[in-house]
């Protein structure tokens, strides 16, 4: 009885951290502020001190090849155009509509793991979607909302190789406020510096909040069990906000580091140069898009004066060395829940394997290894103890049949079998129970790191990020199997193994408990039959190292 309760507690504890990834992760992931009645005191604002601006302005001359002498033409008569930005890493669509970005692709990631699959593209095409779009709380300065810029390249594509380069988009209200937005690119960054300038002309002092857009498609995921969608780092703190939550608080104000959008593997964010009082304000725009606003507290750009805001864009992918690189911290955005602490140094060993060996899927194997190799002390205790009470089972065997309408009594002699042998009936479950810890962190891991991203391992599994699927199946539906059908080899293989170490575990005292046992390696093929071929491959690895150290340890003590 003892044994199976031992048994049952750990499997339990496993399906439970399963069923909480399934369903409640995202949620748990929310750290919800309290409604602010008193505002923290403002640290440095992400805006230039106010300068003079006269009401008559000075065009602007350059001696940059493509460029207009005129940047303050108005634009209303003609079609809006639109710039490509072309760098090493990335190629931007800027549209003069707005002055924003409608197309974003990263030349690193392609869309599926085929060869002749399109390059990852960050924003939705089947109906156009701009982001980085500007504008104030408060709608103090009309126009803006549906203004057309004019920018100062008058080139279709713009090619950074070697050196920076700036490009502004301008446009002048009826009332004489010049609003200007200027992107900077990098051919080595994801980074991109904007600078918005506020240039009032007019008469009129505009008091109210400005704000930079993110804008991109909810979402739509429900298996997911890493996070997804809007997020932001606002005092010290990662706020994660599941998109069923916005209705009940769409607003998180504080000192805000940046505000993100995210899905598993990529995210796009904007991050002020100097953190300072600011909220992250949310909203859903119909059933399919989600802005994440970055909003400044309420400020006043008086009559004849200028103020420039300066921020930095990410638009790339979710890479712990990548967003480290890129600072802001940035890198906290990369959360791998409760056991962050844990897996982002599986990440880091797991990066460095496979600088020495160019597999990911060797380098999940090697790193599986190493950690057994240090957790073995523990595997090596609780296997013992299993094996002890594998001794006794034919005892207890006795007991139970000679008390079996006596349960007292049974329960007593059962205690004093373990004191004469001096065995610990908890001994084969502690040491797991240590261990669960480090599985959980390299099951979170496994799942979100981008490197596993259209990873190769060998054969038929060319992607560890995707379930292994052989001999794809023209099918409709499958029970318990989501797209695509195949046969799922690795988590086959996988409860094999586990229905082999559950023949090696001490025999169950109750045949129903017994029966239920049985199925446990079913159970488990099911639930892992959609999972990505990097976790079950770490699980299948696992195993089979358990397996061993058990037979080794059983043959040990037999």
């Amino acid at each position: 009885m003892d044994q199976a309760r031992l048994v049952i507690a750990i499997v339990l504890s496993v399906l439970v951290f399963l069923a909480w990834q399934f369903f409640f992760v995202d949620k748990e992931a929310v750290q919800k502020s309290a409604p602010q009645t008193k505002q923290p005191p403002a640290l440095e604002k992400p805006v230039k001190a106010a300068q003079p601006y006269p009401k008559e302005t000075q065009s602007v001359q350059t001696d940059k090849p493509g460029v207009t002498d005129d940047t303050q033409v108005a634009t209303r008569a003609r079609l809006p155009q639109t710039i490509t930005v072309d760098t090493p890493l990335y190629r931007v669509k800027l549209s003069e509509n707005g002055a924003g970005i409608t197309s974003f692709v990263l030349k690193n990631y392609r869309e599926t793991v085929q060869e002749d699959s399109p390059l990852k593209e960050l924003l939705p095409q089947e109906n156009t979607v701009e982001t980085v779009l500007i504008g104030f709380a408060g709608k103090s300065l009309p126009g803006l909302d549906n203004a057309v810029f004019s920018t100062n390249f008058n080139v279709e594509t713009v090619n950074i190789k070697d050196s920076d380069q700036e490009i502004t988009f301008s446009w002048k209200s009826d009332r004489g406020v010049l609003v200007e937005k200027t992107y900077k690119f990098s051919p080595d960054s994801y980074l991109i510096g904007l600078d918005i300038a506020i240039k009032n002309g007019s008469a009129q002092t505009i008091q109210d909040k400005l704000f930079v857009a993110l804008t991109s498609t909810v979402p739509n995921d429900k298996r997911m069990y890493g996070f997804e969608g809007p997020s932001t780092l606002v005092d010290k703190n990662l706020e994660e906000v599941a998109i069923e939550d916005i209705e009940d608080q769409n607003t998180y104000s504080g000192n805000v580091k940046w505000v993100a959008l995210q899905d598993r593997y990529f995210m796009m964010s904007v991050i002020p140069e100097q953190v300072g009082e600011a909220s992250m304000r949310l909203f859903l725009k119909g059933n399919d898009l989600i802005e994440a606003q970055y909003a400044l507290p309420d400020g006043a750009i008086g009559p004849g004066t200028q103020h420039t805001y300066q921020y930095a864009l990410f638009f790339g992918p979710k890479s712990m060395e990548i967003l480290g690189q890129a600072g802001h911290s940035l890198s906290q955005a990369l959360d791998f829940g409760f056991f962050d602490i844990l897996a982002k140094p599986c990440v880091w060993l797991m990066n460095k394997l496979y600088s020495v060996i160019p597999n990911y899927g060797i380098a999940i194997i090697i790193l599986t290894i190493l950690i057994k190799i240090v957790l073995w002390p523990l595997g090596s205790k609780s296997y013992k103890s299993m094996s002890e009470m594998k001794k006794i089972q034919p005892l207890m065997k006795e007991i139970r049949e000679k008390h079996k309408h006596d349960k007292k009594k049974m329960n007593e002699e059962v205690m004093g079998l373990y004191r004469t042998y001096k065995i610990n009936p908890l001994g084969g479950c502690l040491p797991m129970v240590v261990q669960l810890p480090v599985f959980f962190a390299l099951y979170r891991m496994l799942y979100q790191a981008i490197e596993l991203r259209h990873a190769p391992f060998f054969l038929w599994i060319d992607d560890l990020s995707a379930p292994d699927r052989l001999f794809r199946f023209n099918v409709s539906n499958i029970p318990f199997m989501e797209p695509p059908y195949g046969i799922p080899v690795l988590t086959i293989i996988m409860g094999a193994t586990m229905l082999l170490q559950q023949k090696m575990s001490p025999p169950m005292g109750d045949p129903t408990q017994a029966k239920m046992m049985m199925f446990m390696p079913l159970i488990f093929t099911v639930i892992f039959i959609n999972f990505s071929a990097g976790l079950v491959l770490y699980w299948l690895v696992n195993n089979v190292l358990s397996i061993s150290q058990q037979y080794y340890i059983q043959k040990k003590y037999a």
